[in-house]
């Protein structure tokens, strides 16, 4: 038995890809850009004189995407920073295929419209046809209860799409239901 297309895959397949292609005038179907990936990063500062941080974070990620989450490691030392090469000090989940579809319908119609005082996301791009989004606090996930958090983190969320440039990216995140400012 073959698992179900995720519901954002098909609204892209059969409302978000013609659209696209008529709009840029795409003389092929593989100019249409697409999601690639969603890398959802974690930076505790506090997790080298804290373990306990680090594993909370880490359990927080890997609910929110059901995926096993990857610790950072510091690259260098930093000494005013309490800071040696290859502490722990954040973790990482990278997102592709059928769990990335769900996630980014789960962030763009539930989570996002979670956030008090939400009047949309900025239209910044990252010059490439990438976004990137930073959240404050990580209850806006309705995955996550409220009564066993300890502390209020925040992460980035980097969506990777294959546009050539910032307008076509802009464009795919609009047609799949991003909620910008305008």
């Amino acid at each position: 038995m073959a698992a179900e297309k995720p519901r954002l895959r098909e609204k892209f397949e059969q409302e978000v890809a013609p659209a696209l292609q008529e709009k840029f005038e795409f003389s092929s179907s593989m100019e249409i850009p697409k999601p690639v990936k969603v890398v959802l990063n974690m930076g505790l500062g506090k997790a080298p004189t804290n373990p306990k941080i680090l594993e909370s974070a880490v359990a927080e990620l890997e609910t929110i995407t059901g995926q096993k989450a990857v610790r950072t490691k510091a690259r260098k030392s930093i000494s005013n920073f309490k800071l040696r090469e290859g502490m722990d000090i954040g973790a990482r989940v990278t997102l592709r295929d059928a769990r990335m579809w769900e996630f980014l319908d789960r962030f763009i119609n539930f989570a996002l419209p979670r956030i008090r005082d939400f009047r949309g996301v900025s239209t910044r791009m990252s010059g490439g046809g990438d976004y990137t989004l930073g959240l404050k606090d990580q209850l806006v996930f309705p995955e996550i209860e409220y009564d066993k958090v300890d502390e209020h983190r925040g992460m980035n969320i980097t969506i990777v799409t294959t546009a050539k440039n910032d307008e076509e990216g802009r464009e795919l995140l609009l047609q799949l239901g991003m909620p910008f400012r305008r």
